[in-house]
């Protein structure tokens, strides 16, 4: 009987308060991931007459981007780190179109593309098939900086070696640039342009 009471007094302690062994999870680090100088940036973009892409090969800055677990009920993970993409070194595979661009973005006066990770919808596995997860940016382009939802996909290699891809659509007129026009108007650069990312990690 005695004992019949100490169980009967436990279990209405632990009701009262508000204990239950499912919400007690331990709360994962962060986790810091380095930026190998592997990975590269594309800019595609298309006027009236043709299409072009420009690239940044090697990118090779010494950048980290730190995964911040959630400390609420979601498993949105937050995201802190920012690449650092020097304008002068995209090659768009035509010397004319690659002035051109650099022009554009007004290189000189501004010669950084940045892209601020914000967060991500889930915490990646990063197992051996692509995982796709929506997360969050901000671009920031001749001084205007601009937030943009994002695609991501997240992947380990069959060498173990951590990828991150990121793609997004984005205006010229996002960033207060007006697409150039050649030959008296005939040939007119489209606003849209597509930013695509391919980052390796390496967790430090």
């Amino acid at each position: 009987m005695f004992g019949k009471k100490i169980l009967l007094l436990a279990a209405v302690f632990i009701l009262d308060s508000g204990f239950t062994p499912q919400s007690h999870q331990e709360i994962p680090s962060s986790k810091t991931m380095l930026v190998n100088k592997s990975g590269s940036l594309i800019v595609r973009g298309s006027t009236n007459v043709n299409t072009f892409d420009c690239i940044v090969i090697n990118y090779c800055k010494p950048d980290t981007i730190v995964f911040h677990p959630s400390h609420s009920k979601t498993q949105t993970i937050d995201l802190s780190g920012d690449i650092l993409i020097d304008i002068q070194s995209f090659d768009c595979h035509n010397s004319m179109m690659t002035a051109e661009l650099r022009k554009i973005l007004k290189a000189k006066e501004y010669p950084h593309l940045k892209i601020h990770f914000v967060s991500l919808a889930k915490c990646p596995t990063f197992n051996n098939q692509k995982e796709h997860i929506k997360g969050v940016v901000f671009i920031e382009l001749a001084k205007v900086k601009k937030r943009f939802d994002i695609d991501f996909d997240f992947y380990k290699d069959e060498n173990q070696n951590m990828h991150m891809l990121g793609s997004r659509d984005v205006n010229f007129s996002d960033f207060n640039i007006t697409p150039p026009t050649k030959l008296g108007g005939m040939i007119k650069t489209r606003d849209k342009l597509g930013i695509e990312f391919h980052l390796q990690l390496k967790e430090i």
